[in-house]
């Protein structure tokens, strides 16, 4: 076991900086490092780390569609209290939080067409 908490196939090989895009090799990994800053993976994608950034990835996505399907039933029933609708707010704060993240991984990970300007998004 690491010093981090993280089994030792989970830790980061250092701060890799603002390595997100496909043309340096790092993926963005859909967890963050205990001090809160993201890590990065650098293989070849077919390993178990980006195996299990995959299959966690999947989790968050189905996540995110059962708790669009309470938000609808919770707003469609229009009986909700306000504890409910601060709840329900935090959660989709969260979900939408993981999905930009997914996003933002595969974005990066998408080959850019030969000739195309990179567009990147602060």
């Amino acid at each position: 076991m690491a010093t981090s908490g993280y089994p030792e196939h989970l830790q980061e090989v250092g701060d890799m900086g603002d390595m997100t895009d496909a043309a340096n090799g790092a993926r963005l990994l859909p967890w963050v490092r205990p001090d809160g800053n993201p890590c990065f993976l650098v293989s070849d994608g077919t390993g178990y780390v980006a195996r299990l950034a995959d299959d966690i990835e999947g989790a968050l996505l189905d996540l995110a569609a059962e708790l669009i399907e309470e938000a609808q039933r919770v707003l469609g029933a229009r009986t909700w209290t306000s504890g409910e609708l601060h709840l329900l707010t935090v959660e989709l704060t969260e979900a939408l939080t993981a999905m930009h993240r997914i996003a933002e991984s595969r974005g990066a990970r998408l080959p850019v067409p030969h000739g195309a300007a990179e567009v990147r998004r602060s």
